[in-house]
């Protein structure tokens, strides 16, 4: 679920901003339409199924209209994207609700986290534009060399992406080293999601009829941010688990009360708890009837903690 709202937005947000984009490029470099045709068709790469269809001429218009009209209508759905993944690091980190940035902090930091993400696609574009032209640095590589820089450059650079924007929404749980192994797992994810899309665009999109194209890309859109999402929550549970050491787990905890908690499971379990904390003088104490490997279940009293610490609260004389 936390991957779907992720998806949601994002599908709101992805045709603005890259049309924004384009005509961005259209007032900065109008003087360099060669410049311009790399950068974009550079940057679109990054998004097999509907760059081919931005990329085109009539995308480009560098217009103040244009950008105006795409800034307010992809408003909604970039803080939305932000926000959504701030939710998302908050749950996997299991974040205390009275510790999590207030509606307008949260606002603000989506906007920083959505110009980190834009500023590192720039930046891959603009490094492999600069290495298809070994020319201007009087190197003698050769394709084959250049493809093969171009791919370890692009990859490293998205591992630093991920892991910059990993460390911003953890909100400092984290270090550099924690957040290494899910960025990681999302570069490896966002290069088989590329390459699926290609795969999507050169089999399905181009050999349909235009009606059919349009349900094409619009359906493949929306799977490959889903899954690009679905790839991110993974990556932010890798980085919570290697770092609170929650494992190993128990298989079927999900489905039944009947199994013996590993110490893993009780971490988990008790920062369960505690992230549902709403002030800072309320505390949260987790504790299991049950805590032997292999025996039976505590039998319950008819009057759980809960409704215990209810009662224990001293109530007003009644008028």
């Amino acid at each position: 679920y936390l991957g779907a709202i992720i998806s949601y937005y994002s599908f709101i947000a992805v045709f603005p901003l890259l049309l924004i984009g384009s005509s961005i490029l259209g007032f900065v470099l109008q003087g360099n339409p060669e410049l311009q045709e790399r950068l974009l068709d550079t940057a679109l790469a990054q998004f097999p199924i509907v760059g081919d269809q931005l990329g085109r001429a009539e995308g480009i218009k560098g217009s103040a209209s244009a950008i105006l009209v795409g800034s307010l209508a992809a408003a909604y759905g970039c803080l939305g994207v932000g926000q959504s993944t701030q939710n998302a690091s908050n749950v996997a980190w299991a974040v205390p609700r009275n510790s999590r940035p207030n509606p307008i902090i949260i606002r603000l930091r989506s906007l920083v986290l959505l110009g980190m993400a834009g500023g590192g696609i720039l930046l891959i574009a603009v490094v492999q534009v600069l290495v298809d032209n070994t020319h201007l640095f009087g190197s003698a590589a050769s394709g084959t060399n250049v493809s093969r820089i171009v791919r370890i450059l692009g990859f490293a650079m998205s591992v630093g992406i991920f892991a910059a924007v990993f460390k911003f929404v953890s909100l400092r749980r984290a270090r550099w080293l924690d957040v290494l192994p899910g960025a990681v797992v999302c570069a490896l994810g966002w290069i088989l999601l590329q390459m699926v899309g290609n795969v999507f665009v050169d089999m399905v999109v181009i050999r349909v009829s235009t009606m059919n194209r349009a349900f094409a890309l619009v359906l493949g859109l929306i799977v490959f941010l889903y899954a690009f999402a679905a790839v991110i929550v993974l990556g932010l549970q890798v980085n919570v688990v290697g770092r609170r050491k929650l494992y190993p787990r128990a298989l079927l905890t999900p489905f039944s009360d009947r199994v013996s908690l590993t110490e893993g499971d009780r971490r988990a379990y008790r920062q369960y708890a505690r992230s549902q904390r709403y002030k800072g003088f309320q505390t949260i104490e987790v504790s299991f009837d049950r805590e032997d490997a292999g025996g039976e279940p505590k039998p319950r009293s008819s009057t759980s903690p809960a409704d215990t610490e209810a009662n224990s609260v001293p109530r007003e004389p009644s008028a």
